[in-house]
């Protein structure tokens, strides 16, 4: 009998020491366990995609821009797709010189995801070019810094044209030819703002939450193909110009201070963790600091605390935004 409840003891003794280091863990995280359990143990980008032809959107700035340095260092085959050419070249030629890739293995394609009627000659190009797309990252897109009450319906529209319909059409023609393939891998580059709510940004929200029912839906309708994976990226606040190219009250407006952005998840840090992503085909990635990842946590888990911080929380995101700086100043973490 001693020896039994000695044992009981050591067994609740174990659970609660596995208990608290996953406590700990999850206190330093930038990222969720499943994401950060696959960039320990699981399979490194180095050794998955080395040699793919990855297909990455909004690849003239920000995580996508990074995104295409990381990949280019790991010998991934790349097309790069934005509106702005000229500086899908600069970023092209920054490829080549960190990377053993060549001319061809980088190929430049103008993209505008508003025109969908563009989508279909874009994908046979890059079809032309490289003879297979193994990997296609959705990830061009605006975010908002508006209150609805002030803003137009039309920009409304517009969110919704490019971050939803832009996306699901380019992937509606990736997928029929991955379909054909019988694999491959469709990324969406969605946001924390796909799970949660929050002021400011009630269009962006809006579109992120309707990319994470479609993909979610679209896995179940591909239960036939196992080799084709739908990974849902969902980053926090990270170092990018996406400040900088808001929609806000109306199509015409910019905004006018973006604040300072030092305080955001690095880019190349979302970036390697966005690669971990794809390497393990995680279904969802929650990438950010914390509050943000408590607060996706909750909002998964216990959604009426979730609601009740996000009022308070949001009070201040909107003094922020008033006042001229950055509106998630007072949350994420410091660095130096």
């Amino acid at each position: 009998m001693a020896w039994g409840c000695a044992l009981c003891l050591a067994l609740a003794g174990g659970a609660l020491l596995a208990l608290l280091v996953q406590l700990l863990r999850w206190l330093r995280a930038d990222g969720d366990l499943t994401l950060l359990w696959a960039e320990r143990w699981g399979k490194k980008p180095e050794h998955e995609l080395r040699g793919k032809v990855v297909w990455v959107t909004g690849a003239s700035s920000g995580i996508g821009e990074e995104l295409s340095y990381q990949l280019a260092k790991l010998g991934a085959l790349l097309a790069i797709s934005a509106r702005r050419e000229d500086e899908l070249q600069r970023v092209k030629k920054k490829c080549l010189q960190i990377s053993s890739l060549s001319e061809n293995d980088i190929l430049v394609l103008r993209l505008d995801l508003t025109d969908r009627s563009s989508h279909e000659a874009a994908t046979n190009s890059v079809l032309k070019h490289f003879g297979k797309i193994d990997v296609l990252v959705n990830n061009g897109g605006r975010s908002q810094r508006s209150l609805f009450v002030d803003t137009n319906l039309d920009v409304y529209s517009a969110i919704i044209e490019l971050n939803y319909l832009g996306t699901i059409s380019l992937t509606k023609y990736v997928l029929n030819h991955m379909i054909q393939r019988k694999k491959g891998k469709i990324v969406t580059v969605s946001s924390v703002m796909g799970i949660m709510g929050a002021p400011l940004a009630t269009g962006y929200c809006a579109s992120k939450h309707a990319l994470q029912g479609f993909f979610n839906s679209l896995r179940t309708e591909l239960t036939d193909y196992p080799e084709i994976s739908v990974i849902q990226i969902c980053p926090g606040p990270v170092q990018s110009q996406i400040i900088q190219n808001v929609f806000t009250e109306n199509l015409a407006k910019s905004l006018e201070n973006s604040g300072d952005q030092s305080h955001k998840m690095p880019t190349d840090r979302c970036a390697r963790l966005t690669l971990v992503s794809v390497a393990n085909d995680v279904q969802e990635a929650w990438i950010s600091d914390h509050p943000y990842l408590a607060v996706c946590y909750l909002w998964q888990y216990a959604p009426t605390w979730a609601w009740w911080l996000m009022n308070r929380m949001g009070k201040k995101r909107i003094q922020n935004f008033k006042s001229g700086i950055d509106a998630d100043a007072s949350y994420s973490r410091k660095r130096k």
